[in-house]
């Protein structure tokens, strides 16, 4: 099942909080590229797309795309005052080189010790890899954004992934519209936690082992803040 409106933008709002002036930052496609729109607005944060855009901005208004200006998935975007174009291989020269502060992606599964798999489900056809393997390899932090469970119920954390790794142990922060996690050296940490849900939901959703923080956070649906 597809997450609605509100709850994508409640992921997007929590994974801007880890966000800093200063930084350099990729977008995957899907609810990663909703998170510029959760910025302050005179933001001091520089966000890079594969196909070579630098500085991308907000999502545009309906009837105010550009059609020669999208991100790596194709989707209509908007650039900041400062952005700079280069081509694809420049694109991936600043990912592989390490310049790359934070990249906020999608997966299929993480495990608990923060491997990744979210290019390829087996016998299913996909594009290809993109820039998965380089960026969740060379970001100094990645940050997933996917639905807690899988459309069958089962769990996307888990205790060690069934599908084919992008890499392993790259995953530091990991947020779902029920909670969001660290990963740290012991394990998974709950750090927040999404009403309406509580922990009896989050420990039957959720296969990998996990602890919880001395200091949960509790966000309020209405308020979008604990």
């Amino acid at each position: 099942m597809g997450l609605g409106t509100e709850i994508r933008d409640k992921m997007a709002k929590r994974a801007a909080e880890e966000i800093k002036d200063g930084m350099l930052v990729n977008l995957g496609i899907g609810i990663p590229s909703l998170v510029p729109n959760h910025l302050p607005e005179h933001h001091q944060v520089m966000f890079h797309s594969e196909n070579g855009i630098i500085g991308i901005g907000s999502t545009p208004e309906a009837g105010e795309e550009d059609a020669h200006l999208c991100n790596a998935g194709g989707y209509p975007v908007t650039i900041r005052g400062g952005a700079s174009y280069c081509d694809s291989a420049a694109a991936f020269g600043i990912i592989r080189s390490g310049l790359i502060d934070v990249t906020i992606l999608g997966a299929l599964q993480v495990s608990g010790e923060g491997d990744l798999a979210n290019w390829i489900v087996p016998g299913k056809r996909v594009p290809g890899m993109g820039g998965a393997m380089e960026l969740a390899a060379r970001a100094k932090k990645v940050i997933v954004l996917m639905n807690h469970l899988e459309k069958s119920g089962a769990p996307k954390l888990v205790k060690e992934c069934s599908l084919p790794l992008t890499a392993r142990k790259c995953v530091h922060t990991v947020i779902t519209e029920q909670a969001v996690f660290t990963v740290t050296a012991e394990g998974l940490l709950l750090t927040d936690l999404f009403a309406p849900y509580t922990l009896i939901d989050i420990r039957e959703n959720t296969d990998a082992s996990f602890t919880i923080s001395e200091n949960l956070r509790y966000i309020r649906k209405e308020q979008g803040e604990g």
